[in-house]
């Protein structure tokens, strides 16, 4: 049991520890190499789709199959692909592009606060008094995030702001959009399939084979990085982490993708994090912890009762 609960502890920490290197690891191409974040999201759907796809056709054949036979879920699963899926990978390197990957990854974590005020107004109920703390502490640590304690000035550019917020919304949408289906079919099948779809369709409306960077082996390499370890085995190991830990508790150790993204932007990027950044990544981040803790709490007290 012990043995069991460390190793989802480990796998929910390497899934976004890779995930924050990938983002970096892309912001290294996008300045020093004639990769385009159109082309990257497109190869990187492309070709994690293909392997995630066999993947789950070896170790989860019937499920990998059975949603197709459901006209429902197939439409579905398309739905998904593209409003999920591909939305959020395009908008996350987006962000990068046009900012960076340290605030990139932290305004994803917009998303809890998103999803708050989306459940207030669709079931008409007040939040929560730890859901609209979590939405102050958001809106602070964003605030101070993109002006670095100046309020009359953005310190990052407004498209990057822009694509960043989008990055939450779309984050929001491919955690709410697919529950129906990963609890009938699983997470491994549904991954692949929306990422090999959004990735046909992105490659071929982009038309990746008229669009080749000129690669050197050091492109090669972190585009490999990025296909392989930051997406292919970062989804396999969160994913793989359920199987150990509660999800509240993978949740939090998600924070280690904008740590590892932020801490790596500093050291080989040059990407200034002063003290105004730094409290407000912390409650940006902090979100997590409170929603993971009042979700923990009330699991307790419903077991007690």
């Amino acid at each position: 049991m012990r043995n069991s609960k460390v190793k989802g502890i480990v796998l929910a920490i390497s899934g976004p520890l890779l995930w924050g290197i990938s983002g970096t690891t892309a912001q290294a191409l996008f300045t020093s190499e004639t990769v385009s974040a159109n082309w990257l999201v497109s190869v990187r759907m492309l070709i994690s789709g293909v392997l995630l796809v066999i993947y789950g056709l070896i170790t989860e054949h019937k499920q990998s199959l059975t949603v197709w036979s459901n006209w429902r879920d197939a439409i579905y699963l398309i739905f998904f692909s593209f409003i999920g899926m591909a939305a959020s990978q395009y908008t996350y390197f987006k962000a990068i592009d046009y900012g960076n990957a340290a605030t990139a990854t932290i305004l994803q974590f917009l998303s809890p606060a998103i999803i708050i005020v989306y459940l207030a107004f669709s079931t008409r109920n007040w939040p929560r008094r730890v859901d609209i703390l979590s939405l102050g502490m958001a809106l602070t640590g964003t605030i101070l995030l993109v002006t670095h304690g100046q309020l009359t000035t953005l310190a990052i550019p407004m498209k990057g702001l822009s694509w960043g917020l989008l990055t939450a919304v779309s984050a929001t949408l491919y955690t709410l959009l697919p529950r129906t289906l990963l609890a009938k079919y699983g997470s491994i099948p549904i991954v692949g399939w929306s990422m090999l779809i959004g990735g046909v369709a992105f490659s071929g409306y982009y038309k990746i084979w008229r669009h080749l960077p000129v690669f050197s082996w050091e492109s090669y390499a972190r585009i490999g990085f990025v296909v392989i370890f930051g997406t292919m085995l970062a989804y396999l190991f969160f994913l793989g982490s359920l199987q150990f830990i509660m999800a509240t508790t993978a949740s939090v150790l998600g924070c280690f993708e904008p740590l590892s993204a932020t801490f790596l932007s500093v050291i080989f990027l040059g990407v200034q994090f002063g003290l105004p950044e730094t409290v407000g990544a912390v409650l940006i981040i902090g979100t997590v912890f409170v929603q993971s803790w009042a979700t923990m709490r009330g699991t307790a007290g419903t077991r007690k009762s």
